[in-house]
């Protein structure tokens, strides 16, 4: 039985290591997009 074990423990692993990397992705991505924006609200208020 370890031989049918190894495998799922290795896909389970990988499949988490991927969500784990989404997750980052969607974090930065998110924090990116609100740094944008407050930079976009500072050159509007401030333009002259």
């Amino acid at each position: 039985m370890p031989n049918e074990d190894s495998p799922e423990k290795r896909r389970l692993a990988e499949e988490t290591r991927n969500e784990r990397q989404v997750w980052y992705f969607l974090g930065y991505f998110l924090f990116g997009i609100h740094v944008i924006a407050f930079v976009m609200i500072y050159a509007v208020r401030h333009a002259k």
